[in-house]
């Protein structure tokens, strides 16, 4: 597994004085960028649109030109959908030896194509949910994010009709920054995508239309913790040049083996380094802020955050694991058995305990973390295509998810539509008043849970086979036992919807029942796609599964 990941670095010069010109002529092959070129430079002229098109007198509020929001929505999927085409094309040309570009900054191989194409996959669906409005025009994001919440200022800005469509090019940065991460091919270039993708997120999660205050506190939690995440990995960044005396990946990795006097420094350096992306994956114990934010931040940026971070993160994760650290296993091998069965236990057991339907798709998100995790800490290529395997799956089906939570909202007396119902209250009945939504819902849950016939029950009998076959018996046996117990919190909430009826009278929760609402069709569309995905890779996963076997046996 020492080659795992990894292609040879570039032959160097072999005349000194060429070396300012090769400094100067930085090689970068464009055709392998540009699934990433195309979202950044759709967020570029996102951008631009929005700056040119948002020239207002100061302090008035006017509502958009209605072609606005339609052009930055059209440019979004355009984008997305060419980056994952394009992904598509190299893909199929895997077995080609690509290699490195941008003077070594960026490793273009098989699997770096294959997380692109998840993460242009999810986002292109979760962008539908995203667009996607109600009948009556309302859409999930406030219509002035930076009003004080509850103030005239925003209430004008409601009454105006304005809608916030700077949110397509903070997706596209966002996405661009995602497709980055797992490509980076030394320490500075995968800081500089964590940021880019982290730092849009952070703007995301404090637009929601209802809950202001909520969404602001997510928002303000997410931005701190980010940076105290940041911190980590810049910090054991240093350690590991300070042992090297390099960041770039190929070169540490050539080190590892033969720096022998300096392990202790590299351990610590490459576990801070690890600290780092374990936040972003949402690992415990650094796992704080994800059910705050996925319940404070508006729904569908939840099901995108939820989904393609998760990817990313784990595709860097990866990349440090299987290609920088094999030399170290057993020195790194404890800090990821302990956090991957300290993740898989308290996702599994807070999410016993909750009451709201996004906080409890949080605390699922984090055991399913820990169970990702089983297939890395394998340290295998088994491990790595159940890895592989996983993400896709559990991107799909939570995309899936929340474009569900999306289309359930609060009524009043007055029968006006409200904020999302996520109170498990408010679920109940909900099978007899929505049938269609609920019965997707509960296909979702129970891939989660992985019940068989689903893709969540291939995904995990892929890394806990892994994990067997490693000889981490111990991991398999963990996230076993939990699957079990989550399946509790899954079935609650199928209970609810289908078994329960909805409270009456004095018993009803103040906010009013939750009911499906009508919209354009596009989340409509987008659960559609993720039901198809989780089915079709549950029903006959043979030859996704082998296409993810063969990918890692390629790598190896």
């Amino acid at each position: 597994m020492s080659a795992l990941l990894w292609p040879a670095a570039p032959a160097p010069l072999a005349a000194p004085g060429a070396a300012v010109a090769a400094e100067a002529a930085i090689d970068i092959d464009w055709v392998v960028l540009s699934p990433v070129a195309i979202v950044l430079g759709a967020a570029i002229a996102a951008t631009l649109i929005e700056a040119v098109a948002s020239r207002k007198g100061a302090g008035r509020v006017a509502a958009q030109p209605g072609y606005l929001r339609v052009v930055q929505a059209g440019l979004a999927l355009l984008a997305v959908a060419a980056a994952g085409l394009v992904a598509l094309r190299l893909a199929l040309r895997a077995g080609e030896s690509i290699g490195l570009t941008g003077d070594g900054a960026l490793v273009i191989d098989p699997m770096t194509l294959y997380l692109q194409l998840a993460v242009a996959a999810c986002a292109l669906i979760g962008l539908l949910v995203i667009t996607d409005r109600t009948v009556q025009g309302e859409d999930a994001f406030a219509p002035q994010a930076a009003a004080v919440p509850g103030s005239e200022y925003e209430q004008r800005a409601r009454r105006r009709g304005l809608s916030q469509t700077d949110v397509y090019p903070l997706v596209l940065f966002a996405t661009g920054g995602m497709m980055l991460f797992p490509a980076a091919a030394d320490l500075i270039t995968m800081f500089v995508a964590l940021e880019v993708l982290s730092l849009p997120l952070y703007l995301l999660s404090g637009m929601a239309r209802h809950r202001r205050l909520l969404s602001g506190e997510a928002s303000l939690k997410y931005f701190l913790l980010g940076a105290f995440g940041s911190a980590f990995f810049l910090f054991g960044a240093a350690w590991v040049y300070g042992a090297t005396g390099s960041l770039r990946l190929s070169e540490i990795a050539g080190s590892v083996g033969s720096a022998s006097g300096l392990d202790p420094i590299l351990v610590v350096g490459l576990t801070l380094i690890l600290v780092g992306l374990f936040f972003k994956v949402g690992a415990v114990p650094f796992h704080s802020w994800t059910p705050d934010v996925y319940q404070g931040a508006p729904t569908p940026i939840t099901g995108f955050m939820a989904a393609c971070t998760k990817i990313a993160a784990f595709g860097a994760l990866l990349r440090v694991v299987y290609a920088v650290a094999p030399a170290l296993s057993w020195d790194l091998k404890p800090v990821l058995w302990t956090v991957a069965i300290a993740t898989m236990v308290v996702g599994t057991v807070v999410g016993l305990v909750q009451r709201d339907v996004k906080r409890l798709l949080a605390y699922s998100a984090i055991a399913h973390a820990g169970f990702i995790m089983t297939g890395v800490a394998a340290w295998s290529a088994e491990g790595l295509a159940g890895s592989l395997f996983y993400l896709f799956t559990y991107g799909v089906a939570t995309i899936g998810g929340f474009g569900v939570i999306a289309l359930v909202r609060e009524v009043d007396a007055e029968g006006h539509i409200r904020a999302e119902a996520t109170g498990l209250d408010q679920w109940r009945g909900l099978g007899k008043r929505s049938p269609v939504l609920a019965g997707a819902f509960a296909l979702f849950l129970l891939s989660f849970a992985g019940i068989p016939l689903t893709s969540g029950f291939v995904a995990k009998f892929a890394v806990f086979e892994a994990a067997f076959g490693a000889g981490a018996a111990v991991l398999a046996i963990v996230g076993l036992a939990c699957s079990a117990a989550a399946a509790f919190f899954y079935a609650r909430v199928i209970v609810a919807m289908f078994f329960e009826s909805a409270p009456q009278g004095e018993a009803a929760p103040l906010a009013g029942v939750g009911i499906g609402v009508r919209t354009l069709g596009l989340t409509q569309i987008a659960v559609g796609l993720s039901l198809a995905f989780t089915l079709a890779l549950g029903l006959v996963p043979g030859w996704f599964w082998n296409f993810t076997r063969g990918l890692a046996q390629l790598l190896s």
